[in-house]
């Protein structure tokens, strides 16, 4: 065994959903390369112009847009949204606001709601133990 260490590399979809991006918009080079550890933490402190110009305008990966929307990613699917959307077809549903959209979020609001109700009986059982 050699005593040197290999950098850790990651495939490209790995290194995409790392930095909140959709894959199949990045630069070819990206897609087709490998991505190592020091790569991705300088993609991550110091992003080229078509990382910023796909973080701004998307499109954006479904977790990204379940985020936007307020939704959970199963709500999205729910709604019909199966691709990847801009972030002006975001706004645009935003504007519209659908019935779904609408029951979604109030879904997620509860489920908010009951977790923190949750981690506040846990935080009370654990500080009269």
């Amino acid at each position: 065994m050699s005593s040197h260490q290999t950098a850790q590399t990651m495939k490209p979809a790995t290194a995409a959903k790392k930095l909140g991006v959709y894959l199949e918009a990045t630069p070819a080079e990206f897609q087709e390369g490998v991505v190592s550890r020091a790569e991705l933490n300088a993609l991550q402190t110091d992003p080229p112009t078509w990382l910023q110009e796909l973080r701004r305008t998307g499109p954006h990966p479904r977790p990204v847009v379940a985020a936007k929307l307020g939704v959970s990613i199963a709500g999205l699917a729910r709604g019909g949204v199966s691709e990847a959307l801009t972030t002006e077809q975001i706004e645009a549903l935003k504007t519209e606001d659908p019935g779904w959209l609408r029951r979604e979020r109030a879904t997620q609001a509860e489920v908010r709601k009951e977790s923190a109700r949750i981690k506040q009986k846990n935080a009370d059982r654990d500080a009269g133990s």
